[in-house]
């Protein structure tokens, strides 16, 4: 079971709900998806968003065990998370994407955390009191350098940062999903808005439950059990 967490802003939850869905869509493992709701949470802090701080109780919430990943909510996963688990590195605490400005070359270590992969039991100092009073946490210096591993830049593209890629793996909408009118435009929305437009689909009702205890056939049709229809100047109930 492959432990996931995702950050939570009710402004926003359709970012979550495409997150998850492009998840499970391509995942060849189970997946345990939770939504870092602050409400829910050992933890008062909060930043730009509900889950600017709560996300490095991941470690805490697994009772320091196992491997475990954090995603901010405004990301769209295109490949098999599970590959991503599999980069896993025991020597390390965290692992992040150390991402660089392709425009001028300067690190954007202010982005290592929306993308983070725990070693839970490497993370124990990360308690809800250590993550509600301590200043800097995104910088990721609760940990020595040399226990900070390096992810592939494919498992963190940052769109409109970085230069579009043929191989990547996770698209990172930093500056925003691309529903709103700034950002409407922004490179790979296409692979945004499919997952939305599917994650709102339906089948009709007939496929899905014509063959079930709860329809009925009536005048050839098909319907549900307890429809009322007019047959023949005649109620059917």
């Amino acid at each position: 079971m492959l432990k996931i967490f995702i950050g939570y802003d009710p402004r926003q939850a359709i970012s979550y709900n495409v997150l998850q869905q492009s998840i499970i869509a391509r995942s060849t493992k189970p997946c345990s998806i939770t939504p870092l709701i602050i409400e829910q949470l050992p933890l008062k802090r909060v930043g730009l968003t509900p889950f600017t701080y709560s996300r490095f109780l991941v470690p805490y919430l697994c009772d320091y065990k196992g491997w475990a990943l954090f995603l901010d909510a405004d990301i769209l996963v295109l490949d098999d998370i599970a590959k991503l688990f599999e980069l896993a590195d025991d020597k390390y605490a965290v692992m992040v994407s150390k991402n660089i400005d392709v425009h001028d070359g300067l690190s954007m270590k202010f982005e290592w955390a929306s993308v983070m992969l725990f070693n839970c039991e490497k993370c124990q100092m990360l308690t809800p009191e250590f993550i509600e009073n301590t200043k800097k946490l995104h910088d990721i210096s609760f940990v020595e350098n040399d226990l900070i591993g390096d992810l592939p830049r494919e498992w963190n593209l940052l769109v409109g940062y970085d230069k579009p890629r043929d191989d990547a793996k996770l698209l990172h909408y930093t500056q925003g999903i691309p529903i709103f009118p700034e950002t409407i435009d922004s490179d790979y929305k296409k692979d945004w808005t499919d997952i939305h437009e599917y994650m709102n689909s339906s089948v009709q009702w007939v496929t899905l439950m014509g063959n079930s205890v709860h329809a009925k056939v009536v005048n050839n049709q098909i319907m549900h059990r307890y429809k009322k229809v007019i047959a023949q100047d005649q109620k059917i109930a």
